[in-house]
């Protein structure tokens, strides 16, 4: 796998190799995130305009773009400099006129000489009861109808790009399409009815009416097809690569865990124990195990990650358990300290904060194998912290946690195996977009005894209230977080709203009783903050979201969340999942701007009707669409060109199973189909499959 197929080169050649492109434009065009070529293929028209030949502009709804045979009739010059020069038309049934500024009348005189037949093509508007078409987009002899495109693609453009010229630079691309070998599944392709991939492209830009610009039409069902084949392509390489290794076969004999079992106030749910015996034969298993661990909020998921790191010590090993910020470090320690103590294991915990001698002991500890299981945030990753015998790595919440980090932990422990965990339940499809290369084990019980959560929605109007409530359950012992909107504009203007509202409960509340965390604080600050809540010594927490996933704090009963309807559900989801973790009943206040839309209700509403974080991000999708879930951004889901994973979740399943069982059948990509898929993930981008496959 040398380098790009040759065939591919036009098509990642310069934007200026380009006719009609000059460096100006290419700059232009890379606002749009069109670099070559190559982009601007999968850059596909949103609408259209109808440009068919009709008889006459009358009964026609106006405003509309209409194309129409004139007689062309006298011409009005323009009274003023700049003013409107007229030329009076009249087609089949009726007259209207056509309007230009700034005119050239000489110009326009040979052009549209009185009494010649043209067909004009523009947008008809009505002025003072009378049908006007404002410089038409076309004025042409009837000879030269062609010229004029029935159905004209509307591209997506950014300033100094127009439509004609991306209409010119995208027939240029598509010329350099070169033939391809087919890499779609023969029969996928057959059943579906999908055109050839050069065919779909052409399709795709000369869309003949409104209904082939559907996500559903056969070609742009095909060109979605094979970016998510491309993309699940890229990750079933890095499951095979990952699956390939050998890993270490850990024989967990339950002499651990059954203390642990046996000290808990409850049975864990059927859930868990399903996830608990997944992840040990994963781990008795002789490959490599890549796990996912996805649970809503309070399922237990720390017990089913403890029971996994307690198997590693059992087989032998050691666990190493990872926290993506000090304080959920801490949280897990206090949690699973009187867990390792039933079961007569060493816990510790390593973090940035650990200097000097006290470190080199832990160090020298773990090294050793007398920590057996230790508890981190990043730092474990420096090239000083080495185990004796890595087993099993546990990472806490996946999306600050990418394929390369998973890579990169590999590399540390002797053939580790991963088991990563994330709070967000995720919808299918985006869970096969974000996880695809893993295996995914689901917590969708809660443990016995958890109180639901009362969910309210209260206009802002009735703030009062709503302090004065907090007045009353702070004078019976319990704690409040309240949550302040995010503001789009910048940083500040959210510090600002969080600091006013601060200075307000403090001033009602009294001093000492409010504590306050942004995301400007210095973390060392934010951490105390924190801290001082969750031991008490504050009363209301006032937050921008950095209260992040995971904060335990059992005495808070009461989650305040302003402008509610500006958060995506999954957010409000995590954030009401912080109260209701003790045994007091908790409420959630979701307060709103008066008036919400429709939507807005409907949204906010779904969270009264359920508890279900599953439930709750199929409905976020649906509503919101990908581009808004909580993180996506920085989440690893790829942003796709083409393919819509809300409209799609059933094509990203196909692609999955397309680009596994393509692998199994040909696991060096060398037969024909595969050689094709090659090419494909040259074209799509894909550079770390391709690093894969060579390294692989």
């Amino acid at each position: 796998m040398s380098g790009r197929p040759e065939a591919l080169f036009p098509l990642f050649a310069k934007l200026e190799t380009l006719e009609g492109v000059g460096p100006k434009t290419a700059q232009t065009l890379g606002h749009l995130g069109v670099m070559a070529p190559r982009d601007l293929l999968f850059t596909l028209p949103y609408s259209g305009i109808d440009r068919a030949l009709r008889e006459t502009v009358q009964d026609a709804q106006l405003p509309a773009t209409l194309t129409v045979a004139v007689t062309v009739g006298a011409h009005r010059v323009a009274k003023t400099k700049g003013g409107a020069y007229r030329i009076h038309v009249e087609d089949a049934k009726t007259s209207f006129q056509l309007v230009f500024f700034h005119a050239r009348g000489d110009f326009l005189k040979k052009q549209l000489p009185e009494g010649s037949r043209r067909i004009v093509s523009g947008r008809v508007e009505l002025f003072d009861g009378v049908a006007q078409m404002v410089h038409p987009d076309f004025a042409v002899p009837e000879d030269e109808a062609g010229s004029i495109p029935r159905f004209e693609p509307v591209y997506p453009l950014t300033a100094g790009i127009t439509q004609k010229l991306m209409y010119k630079a995208t027939r240029a691309a598509l010329s350099r399409v070169p033939p391809l070998v087919e890499w779609a599944d023969p029969e996928q392709k057959n059943k579906a009815g999908w055109p050839d991939f050069a065919d779909a492209l052409r399709a795709a830009h000369d869309p003949a009416a409104l209904s082939d610009l559907a996500a559903t039409a056969p070609a742009r069902e095909r060109l979605a097809y094979d970016e998510l084949f491309a993309h699940q392509l890229t990750l079933a390489l890095a499951r095979q690569v990952e699956r390939r290794k050998k890993g270490r076969v850990t024989q967990a004999d339950g002499r651990l865990s059954s203390k642990v079992l046996a000290a808990l106030p409850y049975r864990p749910t059927g859930a868990q124990s399903r996830a608990i015996a997944e992840i040990t034969a994963d781990m008795a298993g002789d490959l490599r195990m890549n796990r996912l661990l996805q649970g809503d909020v309070g399922a237990g998921k720390t017990l089913v990650a403890f029971l996994a790191l307690l198997a590693a010590v059992e087989g032998g090993g050691q666990g190493v358990l990872m926290a993506p910020t000090e304080i959920l470090a801490r949280q897990h320690l206090q949690g699973l300290r009187p867990l390792a103590e039933e079961a007569g294991v060493v816990l510790e915990i390593l973090t940035g904060r650990d200097k000097g001698a006290e470190r080199e002991a832990k160090l020298a500890a773990l090294a050793r194998g007398d920590i057996q299981i230790l508890v981190g945030t990043h730092a474990v990753f420096q090239s000083s912290v080495t185990f004796r015998d890595l087993r099993l790595a546990v990472v806490d919440e996946q999306h600050r946690f990418g394929v390369r980090q998973r890579l990169e932990l590999g590399k540390k422990g002797i053939r580790a195996d991963v088991l990563v965990m994330t709070a967000t339940p995720i919808p299918r499809s985006l869970a096969l977009a974000q996880y695809g290369d893993m295996d995914v084990s689901v917590l969708d019980e809660k443990p016995p005894g958890r109180q639901p959560i009362r969910t309210a929605l209260v206009s802002t109007d009735r703030i009062d209230e709503v302090i004065e409530r907090l007045r009353a359950a702070i004078g019976e012992g319990r704690q409040c977080y309240w949550v302040c909107p995010l503001v789009e504009e910048s940083e500040v203007s959210d510090l600002i709203a969080a600091e006013a509202r601060f200075k307000q409960l403090r001033a009602v509340l009294g001093e000492g009783v409010v504590g306050l965390v942004h995301g400007q604080l210095p973390p060392a600050e934010k951490d105390a903050a924190m801290a001082a809540f969750q031991r008490a010594e504050t009363q209301v927490l006032v937050a921008t979201t950095v209260i992040e996933v995971g904060v335990d704090v059992p005495n808070a009963t009461i989650m305040v969340i302003e402008r509610a309807e500006s958060f995506g559900l999954a957010q409000l989801h995590q954030l009401r999942g912080r109260v209701g973790r003790g045994a007091l009943a908790s409420t959630c206040l979701l307060m709103y701007r008066a008036p919400l839309s429709e939507t807005g209700r409907q949204r906010l509403e779904v969270l009264r009707e359920t508890e279900d974080g599953f439930v709750i991000a199929e409905t976020d999708l649906r509503m919101r669409g990908t581009g808004d879930l909580i993180g996506i951004a920085q989440s690893g889901v790829p942003r796709f060109r083409v393919a819509d994973l809300e409209r799609q979740a059933g094509l990203m399943a196909i692609a999955q199973s397309d680009a596994r069982n393509l692998l199994a059948s040909d696991p060096g990509l060398s037969k024909d189909r595969g050689q094709a898929a090659r090419v494909l993930l040259w074209l799509m981008r894909q550079d770390e499959a391709i690093r894969l496959i060579t390294v692989g």
